[in-house]
């Protein structure tokens, strides 16, 4: 027996793989664990409520006018100041403008979600359009997203992107109860927006250069498909006879309870690449999936796609088959803004 796994007690001696001590060292871990949490959470809710309350104090200010009749557009350049000389760092103009903007997104105290961090709510304020900034708090709480993960997905304007595919009451859904999985088409986004991959749009590359760059992202891809995805593998072999075929990526989508079959095209998507991915779900279909298991799904994903094509191809599938398009770079978020204005006001003006 080692030195190491003995700990003297007394004349006695207790090994370290002794189940009582092991049980007794794994209570007292997790007592901490679960204190630290509570303080984490407890210094968080008092941080966020005195934010929120000093932007309330500062518009109060404002709205009584004498901000505008002393002061003008110098009151939070001086309150910076007088706050910092007094408490020291963490009272900049640009964190007093973020504390005024939280109380005016929020005014009312109890619609503050302590599941946030202040640093999620300063790049939730960055939303201009108050349906925007609901849906990726919706979804910021539902999912867990990290402060990196939620800048991506505003970054890749994943709001605008999902909202062009539904109609008006899609759009408020989305902002009123964030992304929901309900049937095969609800996972697919057009484009995807691949941008972690670091494959230049201009350079040539292979399919499977693409395919081993997703694999090495496998993290921000997962973000990028969505919900309830998890990984279960490249180049996934199906034998049919004498032949073998290759499926790129394959994922089993938890809420869904289906596989998801993915086939990368480096350029533009082909009507025979849709009738390939059909024999791939048949096999799913017949081999693969468990009783208890939905349909599966096949996305064919490439650089283009031709729509009309996309439609004559797909006429007749009974299989859940999709085309939808990818992009190496972020998407033009005023131009997707644009589209979704327009798409509301068009709605607007029918009714």
């Amino acid at each position: 027996m080692k030195n190491n796994d003995i700990f003297k007690q007394n004349s006695g001696e207790l090994q370290a793989n002794d189940p009582e001590y092991v049980r007794l060292v794994s209570q007292i871990s997790g007592l901490w664990e679960k204190a630290k949490n509570k303080a984490i959470l407890a210094v968080n809710t008092e941080l966020l409520d005195a934010n929120w309350q000093t932007g309330q104090y500062i518009v109060e200010f404002e709205q009584g006018g004498n901000a505008k009749a002393k002061y003008g557009d110098r009151l939070l350049v001086n309150l910076s100041k007088d706050l910092t000389r007094l408490k020291g760092r963490g009272f900049s103009r640009s964190v007093l403008t973020y504390m005024r903007k939280f109380y005016l997104a929020f005014p009312k105290c109890a619609t503050v979600s302590h599941k946030l961090s202040w640093s999620h709510y300063i790049e939730l304020l960055k939303c201009e359009d108050s349906l925007e900034m609901q849906f990726y708090m919706k979804e910021c709480i539902k999912e867990g997203w990290k402060v990196r993960e939620l800048k991506r997905q505003i970054n890749t304007s994943l709001f605008q992107r999902l909202a062009l595919s539904t109609d008006k009451e899609g759009v408020l859904a989305l902002a009123n109860e964030g992304h929901q999985l309900m049937s095969p088409s609800d996972i697919i986004r057009d484009p995807y927006v691949l941008e972690f991959t670091g494959i230049p749009q201009q350079k040539r590359y292979k399919e499977s250069d693409l395919e081993k760059a997703l694999k090495t992202n496998m993290e921000q891809f997962l973000l990028e498909l969505g919900r309830g995805f998890a990984f279960m593998g490249r180049q996934y072999v199906i034998p049919i006879g004498s032949r073998r075929f290759k499926v790129d990526l394959v994922f089993y989508n938890a809420i869904l309870k289906c596989y998801v079959l993915i086939d990368l095209k480096r350029a533009e998507i082909k009507h025979g690449d849709i009738g390939q991915m059909n024999l791939y779900l048949n096999y799913f279909k017949n081999e693969i999936c468990q009783p208890d298991d939905n349909p599966p799904i096949g996305i064919v994903l490439g650089a283009k796609k031709d729509e009309l094509l996309m439609e004559y191809a797909l006429q007749g599938i009974d299989n859940q088959l999709f085309a939808a398009r990818y992009q190496l770079y972020l998407p033009n978020r005023e131009e997707l803004q644009t589209q979704l204005d327009l798409l509301l006001e068009n709605i607007k003006e029918k009714k």
